[in-house]
C-alpha cells in the first residue's frame, strides 16, 4: 500500500518537478542573456564615446591645420594662434602643422615641449598605419596612440593628407593630456564590479577608469576583438573574468571592459531558489504524507495482518483497537475480531464433535475386537466337538478371526487408531498359526528384520495371505517346516517371503488370494515353485 502511494506521489511530483526546472532554467537564460547583452551595451556605448571624441578631436585638429595654412602665418604668429587655440580646448597640450610648402607651426602649453620634440612625435606616428575610417566622412588618414615626453604621457591624435600641395596641411599632430579622455570614460553610477581600459595599436594602456590596476585585471592573453566580442578567460592573476571588448579603429585600437557583476551571482542563487525551494518543499510533502499514511494508516493494518498471522500460534490473537484509529479501519479490525470469535466459536464445536466421533469410532473397534475375540473364542470351544477336516476347517476359521482381533488390537494399544507394526504382528500371526493348524511333525518359524509399519486397512489382507499359503502348505505336506521372512530392500518397500524346508506340490491360490494382494498393494517378486512358497513386494511409508 505505502509502495503504491509513494509511485502516486512520484507520479504527480515528477512531471511538476520537470515543469520547475524547466521554468528555473528559462528564467535563468534569459537573466543571463540581459546580463550579457548589458555588458556588451556598455562596453560599445564606451566605445562610441571614444570614437566620438577622437572624432572631434580629430575635426579640431584639421580646423586648425586648415585656418593656419591658408592664413600663411609667418612661425611666430602661428606659435600665438596655436597657444591660443589650446588655452581654449581645455586638456589640449601640444599641436604641430606642416604645410605642403614645408612651413612649420607649433605649439605647446608644457615648457618641456618643443619643435624638435613634435618632429620626432609626429616621426614615430607616422611609422604607424592609419587606422580605418568609420562609417560617414572619411577624414582621410589618420591614427590615435599615445606618447611618453619626459615623465609625462599624452594621447596623440596625427593627421596626415600626402596629396597636399602648396599652402594645404599636409601634416598635423595634437597632444592631448589623458585626464580628458579619462573623463569621457566616467563609470558613472552602477560602476561596482566593472573595470575598462583603451588599448593603443602597441598594446599600451591610453587609458583607464575602475578599482583594479589594469596590469591586474587585463587578460593573461591580449587578442584585438573581432568588431564586438565577449569571452571568458585568466586576469594576469589567474582569477577567471569575463571579458567585453569593442573595436574603435583597425587595427588593435579598441576599448576593453571586466565585469565582477554580482548580478551574475544572484542569477544563479535565483536560479537555485527556484530551482531547489519547489522540489525540497515536493520532496517535503511526500515525507509528511508517507509520515501521515504510515502512522494513521499502515501502523494499524500491520496490527491486523501480525494478528492475522499469529492465529497460527496464538488462539487469542486479536486486532488492536485504539481511539485515535480512523473510522475505516477500526471497523475492519473489529470484522476481523468479529470473524476471529465466530471462528474460534466453530473450531471448539467442531473440536467437540471430532472428539464424540473418535470416542465412538474408538468404542466402534472395541466392540468390534470384543466381538471377534468372542468369535474366536466360540470356534475354539466348537472345534473340540469335530475331528478331521471340520476340525482342521474351523482351525483354519479361528486363524484368520485372530487375524482381524490381532489387527485391531494393535491398531488400538493405544487407545488412537495408529499404524501397525509389521513385525510384531507377523510374530503374533505365525505364533497362532503354530497353535492352531500345525502338527506335530510339522513348524512354522518367522525372520522379520524391518520396523516398517502398515495401516490396518493393508496389515489384514497382509495377515490373511500368510495365513492362507501356510495354511495350504501345512495342511498338504506332512513334516514340513515352513519359515516367513520379511527385509527392507529400501527405506519405502519391504519384501515377504514364504520357504519350505522341502519341494512341495503347489496348487492353483484360490481367486480370494488376488484381492488379497491388491488390498496389501503388493507385487509379486518370485513365483510359488520348489521350495519358495512366494515373494511379494510392499510399498510403506514408515
Amino acid at each position: 500500500m505505502r509502495g503504491r502511494l509513494l509511485a502516486l506521489l512520484i507520479a504527480i511530483e515528477l512531471p511538476i518537478g520537470c515543469v520547475t526546472v524547466l521554468t528555473a532554467a528559462t528564467a535563468y537564460r534569459t537573466i543571463m542573456g540581459d546580463i550579457e547583452a548589458s555588458q556588451v551595451q556598455t562596453t560599445d556605448d564606451f566605445a562610441v564615446r571614444m570614437r566620438v571624441w577622437y572624432r572631434g578631436a580629430l575635426r579640431s585638429l584639421l580646423s586648425f591645420g586648415a585656418t593656419v595654412s591658408e592664413a600663411a602665418l609667418p612661425p611666430e604668429l602661428c606659435g600665438q594662434a596655436g597657444l591660443k587655440m589650446l588655452d581654449r580646448a581645455r586638456g589640449f597640450s601640444a599641436v604641430l602643422v606642416r604645410s605642403a610648402d614645408g612651413r612649420l607651426c607649433s605649439a605647446a602649453l608644457d615648457p618641456g615641449i618643443d619643435a624638435q620634440v613634435l618632429e620626432r612625435t609626429a616621426a614615430s606616428m607616422r611609422a604607424s598605419p592609419p587606422v580605418a575610417p568609420w562609417k560617414g566622412v572619411d577624414l582621410g588618414a589618420a591614427r590615435y596612440g599615445q606618447a611618453s615626453i619626459g615623465d609625462r604621457r599624452y594621447l596623440a591624435v596625427h593627421a596626415q593628407n600626402p596629396a597636399a600641395t602648396g599652402q594645404d596641411m599636409q601634416e598635423a599632430l595634437l597632444l592631448v593630456a589623458p585626464a580628458v579622455l579619462e573623463s569621457v570614460l566616467d563609470l558613472g553610477r552602477g560602476s561596482k564590479g566593472m573595470d575598462i581600459a583603451l588599448v593603443a595599436p602597441d598594446g599600451g594602456i591610453v587609458a583607464n577608469r575602475g578599482d583594479t590596476p589594469p596590469e591586474a585585471w587585463l587578460p593573461r592573453e591580449s587578442r584585438p576583438p573581432a568588431e564586438l566580442d565577449r569571452w571568458h578567460a585568466a586576469d594576469r592573476e589567474g582569477t577567471e573574468r569575463t571579458y567585453a571588448a569593442r573595436t574603435i579603429a583597425e587595427p588593435g585600437f579598441y576599448v576593453i571592459a571586466t565585469f565582477n557583476d554580482p548580478h551574475e551571482r544572484d542569477a544563479l542563487i535565483q536560479l537555485a531558489v527556484f530551482l531547489l525551494a519547489p522540489l525540497a518543499t515536493l520532496s517535503l510533502l511526500c515525507l509528511v504524507y508517507l509520515r501521515a499514511i504510515d502512522r494513521h494508516c499502515v501502523r494499524w493494518l500491520r496490527s491486523i495482518e501480525t494478528a492475522a498471522r499469529s492465529r497460527s500460534s496464538s488462539k487469542r490473537a486479536r486486532a488492536a483497537m485504539a481511539d485515535d484509529m480512523p473510522s475505516d479501519i477500526r471497523s475492519v479490525a473489529e470484522a476481523f475480531n468479529a470473524m476471529v470469535d465466530e471462528q474460534e466459536v466453530r473450531q471448539r464445536r467442531l473440536q467437540t464433535a471430532l472428539d464424540d466421533n473418535r470416542f465412538l469410532v474408538r468404542e466402534l473397534h472395541h466392540r468390534v475386537k470384543n466381538s471377534l475375540q468372542v468369535v474366536q473364542s466360540y470356534i475354539g470351544l466348537s472345534k473340540r466337538d469335530y475331528q478331521d477336516e471340520a476340525r482342521t476347517a474351523l482351525a483354519d476359521a479361528e486363524c484368520r478371526v485372530h487375524v482381524l482381533s490381532a489387527a485391531y488390537r494393535f491398531t488400538l494399544a493405544d487407545g488412537e487408531m495408529q499404524p501397525v507394526r509389521v513385525d510384531l504382528f507377523l510374530e503374533d500371526v505365525v505364533s497362532m498359526i503354530a497353535n492352531l493348524i500345525r502338527r506335530r511333525d510339522q513348524w512354522i518359524s518367522s525372520r522379520i528384520e524391518t520396523a516398517a509399519t502398515l495401516s490396518v486397512d493393508r496389515i489384514i489382507p497382509l495377515g490373511f495371505l500368510v495365513a492362507d499359503v501356510a495354511s495350504r502348505v501345512l495342511r498338504s505336506t506332512p513334516g514340513a517346516r515352513i519359515t516367513l521372512s520379511v527385509v527392507d530392500l529400501d527405506e519405502a518397500t519391504i519384501e515377504v517371503a514364504l520357504e519350505a524346508d522341502r519341494e512341495v506340490a503347489h496348487q492353483e491360490p484360490p481367486r480370494l488370494f488376488a484381492g488379497l494382494l491388491a488390498q496389501i498393494e503388493a507385487v509379486q517378486s518370485g513365483p510359488a515353485e520348489g521350495r519358495s512358497l512366494g515373494r511379494w513386494r510392499v510399498r510403506h511409508h514408515g
